[in-house]
């Protein structure tokens, strides 16, 4: 691919995925906040973004913090939270011919959930290539670690994000992203037994099996759709 066609499609992957960079935005000032209020310095709360990259296992981190943490109970979270990392990697991966090995991996390595699912979607109408998804994953990113960084430096002045409505930005974006992949009953089946399975472990259970459980309920309720098509072709 010529320097000028990866240039284009690298701003196409951008203004494709503006909206969600933007709705990312609150998310990140959130997490920042957050994060100074359980103990971290500005500094701690932007490393984290940037290294560990995940929103989800990140706030489940401050809602469990303490001090001094519990490393075991924090890593046992995140792995319950980003299990389902697994299944996008090896459902947007078999889209990826255009990708070399090392691309590949970089490309797992910015994945998040807004990323697979606009990588998906253009998987799913025409070829996907390393420019576009840079354009998807790289300012998504970069935007987050910035957002992070400014909620931390303004968290006192931000105060509890309930007060200005600005933890409705999490399941807002979500809401977005699970409207985008809709066909239908089928996919109202599996949101429905998703979100019974989360919500019954959630009353039940401590922890985040919650999420394990949701994502568990989700995939069954995927095969035994998939099978009941397959029997009625």
């Amino acid at each position: 691919m010529k320097r000028a066609e990866a240039f284009q499609e690298f701003f196409d992957g951008m203004r494709a995925m503006a909206p969600l960079i933007v709705a990312v935005i609150p998310i990140g000032l959130v997490f920042g906040a957050v994060a100074v209020s359980k103990g971290l310095s500005s500094l701690e709360a932007t490393l984290m973004s940037t290294l560990v990259f995940a929103g989800g296992s990140q706030f489940v981190a401050m809602d469990i913090w303490t001090h001094p943490a519990s490393w075991g109970a924090l890593a046992f979270s995140a792995l319950l939270v980003n299990i389902r990392h697994v299944l996008m990697s090896a459902s947007i991966g078999t889209k990826m011919p255009a990708f070399s090995g090392p691309a590949k991996y970089a490309a797992m390595l910015l994945l998040a959930d807004e990323v697979w699912a606009m990588a998906e979607v253009r998987a799913g109408q025409t070829r996907l290539t390393p420019a576009w998804y840079a354009g998807l994953a790289v300012p998504f990113y970069c935007v987050w670690v910035l957002a992070s960084l400014a909620g931390a430096a303004a968290g006192a002045f931000l105060g509890d994000p309930k007060a200005i409505g600005l933890d409705f930005a999490f399941p807002a974006v979500f809401t977005v992203l699970v409207m985008g992949f809709w066909k239908g009953r089928d996919t109202g089946a599996v949101l429905a037994a998703s979100a019974t399975a989360a919500v019954l472990a959630h009353q039940f259970l401590p922890g985040v099996w919650y999420i394990a459980a949701g994502a568990a309920a989700g995939v069954a309720a995927t095969l035994v759709t998939r099978r009941r098509q397959e029997a009625c072709a």
